[in-house]
């Protein structure tokens, strides 16, 4: 059963490494990259939700999804959209909703950021702000509790923006676990990844259908 780890708008898809490295549970695990799955099409939500989906629809069975960001609103849209393909859900610094004031904050500071900045993540200058003007809109609030699959939130202590949706997500789908990293912010798979990937390997290995019980 394929592990499918999701990056977010502002990383590449090798900030999974180090991750991957610590953990134990690491065969059949897939990273696509987001920006190539668009295969030139517009950087917006719609198109990248669209080319998610058939990324995934491609992969015989169930999956295990999990995202970071960008990365885990994608997985929980798809979890919600297609319940009975996804057998785990993992969200790791997961918003369920986009919070506006936050975002316009981020698009103020990106924009006075230089083009060079960028070239550390997936997605170009144009594309992020593409991106993030066509996501401000989304809110997962009213649905999350449709969520049927064990589910694991994940959020770094530091990440004062998401931690506030990672106790109303565990506390809105049914049978949600929560776990807070210590010394890490937003990018959990970077900053604390050796502490991270003991969390999968723990929560995988307990959770009904998980990777170890294949």
């Amino acid at each position: 059963m394929k592990k499918i780890l999701i990056h977010g708008s502002g990383h590449k898809v090798t900030s999974w490494n180090e991750t991957i490295s610590y953990m134990e549970s690491n065969k059949d695990i897939v990273c696509p990259n987001l920006s190539s799955i668009l295969e030139g099409k517009e950087a917006n939500y719609t198109n990248l939700y669209s080319s998610f989906t058939e990324f995934c629809d491609k992969i015989d069975g169930r999956i295990n999804l999990c995202g970071i960001s960008l990365g885990g609103i994608l997985a929980l849209n798809y979890a919600l959209d297609f319940p009975d393909k996804v057998n785990t859900l993992v969200l790791i610094g997961t918003p369920h909703k986009i919070p506006k004031l936050i975002f316009s904050i981020q698009n103020i500071i990106f924009k006075f950021l230089p083009k060079s900045v960028f070239d550390n993540m997936e997605f170009s200058k144009k594309d992020i702000f593409t991106l993030g003007n066509s996501m401000k809109k989304l809110d997962f609030s009213n649905k999350v509790h449709n969520i049927k699959c064990p589910t694991l939130i994940i959020c770094g202590k530091k990440d004062n923006a998401n931690i506030k949706s990672a106790y109303y997500l565990s506390e809105n789908i049914k049978n949600a676990e929560l776990s807070i990293i210590e010394n890490a912010g937003h990018v959990v798979n970077e900053e604390n990844p050796e502490a991270l990937a003991k969390i999968l390997d723990d929560y995988y290995g307990e959770s009904n259908g998980g990777w170890k019980n294949e």
